[in-house]
């Protein structure tokens, strides 16, 4: 199968000749339909690509392999492959959360087709480590506690976990729209695919960025508290944090202009 079908890639064309090509990259249990807000207030002056990650939305599900994608690398491939199939790069990728780690893991192995990277509301590592002082916002016994919970009643930890993910109190709409997201992933897929992402740990990946980033950080998400942001700009080069007012992990659904004034912004200062 083509990857155009494969990841359900979509293309948006600018009225005018495009800067660039911005590449979005979505969340844990979610699919290109979580850009809606943030994804359309680019294509003025930029051509957009949204695709699905392999094993979720509409992407085809056959093509999870669960000993492939035991790592993040694998869907790195998987995010090289579809900007080859846009045209090459060099692409600006606009990753929420784990995905932010896939474009990370892309651009260091093949940097040349990345311009720049936004990290929205990411973490390369959700446990915390005593030994160093990192503070990634859960213990191991926590992740262990999810991943029980899902693998015992998936349903019943979406629904209760998915309003808690996406904050945004006074928009109780988009906790439902991701309890539903949530709940139409494969979920023998969903706890692979988390086992693989809040497992992960790829600090020791940041210092070998060479792409100028974007950190986008909520100043209340319990998922990636502000202090990974830190972290993050600390290890990685050509990097910079931009706080904003949110409560929750997703931003881009909640505030989404909040989210595009700082991207904007920093897009227009690498003069594309």
């Amino acid at each position: 199968m083509r990857i155009e079908q494969r990841n359900n890639i979509r293309i948006n064309e600018p009225a005018t000749e495009a800067v660039a090509t911005i590449v979005f990259a979505h969340g844990f249990g979610c699919d290109q339909s979580m850009w809606r807000y943030l994804e359309p207030m680019f294509r003025d002056r930029y051509r957009t690509v949204l695709f699905d990650l392999t094993g979720c939305g509409s992407s085809d599900l056959s093509a999870y392999d669960f000993e492939r994608y035991t790592s993040l690398h694998a869907h790195a491939d998987d995010l090289l492959a579809v900007i080859k199939a846009v045209g090459d790069g060099p692409v600006i990728c606009i990753g929420h959360s784990v995905s932010s780690m896939i474009a990370l893991l892309a651009s260091i192995a093949e940097p040349q087709r990345f311009a720049a990277q936004i990290m929205l509301a990411p973490s390369a590592c959700y446990i915390d480590d005593p030994v160093d002082g990192y503070h990634g916002g859960f213990s191991r016994a926590d992740i262990d506690e999810l991943l029980g919970a899902m693998e015992s009643n998936y349903v019943g930890w979406a629904s209760a976990m998915a309003p808690a993910i996406m904050g945004a109190p006074g928009q109780p709409a988009l906790g439902q729209e991701l309890v539903h997201s949530f709940c139409r992933t494969d979920p023998t897929i969903a706890l692979h695919f988390a086992r693989t992402t809040f497992l992960s740990d790829h600090r020791a990946d940041l210092p070998r960025n060479t792409t100028p980033v974007l950190v986008v950080q909520c100043d209340d998400d319990f998922i990636a508290p502000v202090p990974v942001g830190d972290y993050l700009c600390a290890q990685m080069p050509h990097s910079s944090l931009q706080v904003i007012d949110n409560l929750g992990h997703c931003p881009h659904m909640s505030t989404p202009q909040a989210c595009h004034a700082p991207i904007r912004a920093f897009l227009d200062s690498l003069h594309l």
